[in-house]
């Protein structure tokens, strides 16, 4: 008797590579025409960070404090990268744990020193409006500067790879503190989560919530 086995498996083969040909057309397509798209919010970049409810609370804290900076978020022409509150929650944490060691009362956001706090909150506004199509002419990235202080930041612009494509994910921008050096590896570094949401006066890019807020110069500054 002829095995059923035998018979049945070329015929599975045959299906199985039918559906793999599909899924790869479907997913080469799917990559292929990958665009992150610009995100457009009708108002300014003040009004954007108000406008999200939870995310943003404890950067309005500190613009409060700093009403230079925030005003130039209502009229300036400007590249944001917004720090969400997880990010402050790390930094406050890690330097109230190191308080706590020391027998010292915690700090807070809305009584910690307002020169340093000015100091680091003014590195995420750049000046002038850099979109990540823009910036994908860079190969090794673009120096910018902060609207306050004049301070030198770098922005580094790449595409994830997705399902095998090469450059078919999304869009990173990579914000960077390079502490006076000429040499990456001192640099202090942070990829963003969400890029070019277009408000009225400027760019904003989230950056990811992991970041610690201030590049690693938090505890010192606010500390001391």
């Amino acid at each position: 008797m002829r095995n059923k086995s035998n018979f049945f498996f070329p015929i599975l083969m045959t299906a199985v590579l039918v559906s793999c040909l599909f899924a790869c057309k479907k997913s080469d397509s799917e990559y292929y025409n990958y665009e992150n798209k610009i995100q457009q919010f009708d108002g300014t970049a003040l009004d954007y960070l108000n406008s999200q409810k939870g995310v943003f609370d404890s950067l309005l804290v500190v613009l409060n404090r700093l009403p230079a900076l925030k005003d130039s978020l209502a009229k300036e022409k400007l590249t944001v990268f917004a720090v969400t509150n997880k990010s402050f929650e790390i930094s406050v944490g890690n330097l109230n744990d190191i308080r706590k060691r020391n027998n010292k009362a915690p700090i807070y956001l809305a009584t910690m020193d307002i020169a340093q706090l000015d100091t680091m909150t003014s590195r995420y506004l750049v000046r002038g409006q850099y979109e990540s199509k823009n910036l994908s002419n860079f190969v090794d990235g673009l120096m910018v500067t902060s609207i306050a202080h004049d301070y030198p930041m770098h922005v580094l612009y790449r595409k994830l790879d997705a399902s095998g494509f090469n450059g078919g994910g999304p869009q990173v921008l990579t914000f960077s503190d390079p502490k006076g050096s000429i040499f990456v590896r001192y640099w202090q570094r942070t990829p963003t989560n969400a890029v070019n949401i277009k408000t009225n006066n400027a760019i904003v890019n989230i950056v990811s919530p992991g970041h610690d807020f201030g590049f690693g110069d938090f505890i010192t500054r606010i500390n001391n």
